[in-house]
């Protein structure tokens, strides 16, 4: 049986308030001549090495240089 009232309002808010905290969040910054950073509360999988991650902080390649793809380098400011 579902719970009525105030006390199901309570604990649906309750609910939602732990959903939107757990929500992943992530800034993303177009650096100039370089790699994208990704940084914030962020979730890595990466499906072609088989391991997860909760970086901080990750760059990701815009130049198709990096030996380390989709990871930057820093292959970009080689000449």
């Amino acid at each position: 049986m579902a719970a009525t009232g105030k006390s199901a309002l309570m604990v649906n808010i309750a609910v939602m308030e732990e959903k939107k905290q757990n929500k992943t969040q992530a800034i993303i910054e177009v650096i100039d001549s370089g790699p994208l950073k990704i940084s914030g509360n962020i979730f890595l999988k990466d499906m072609q090495r088989g391991t997860e991650d909760f970086p901080k902080e990750v760059y990701l390649c815009r130049c198709g240089k990096s030996d380390n793809k989709p990871f930057c380098d820093g292959s970009h400011k080689k000449k």
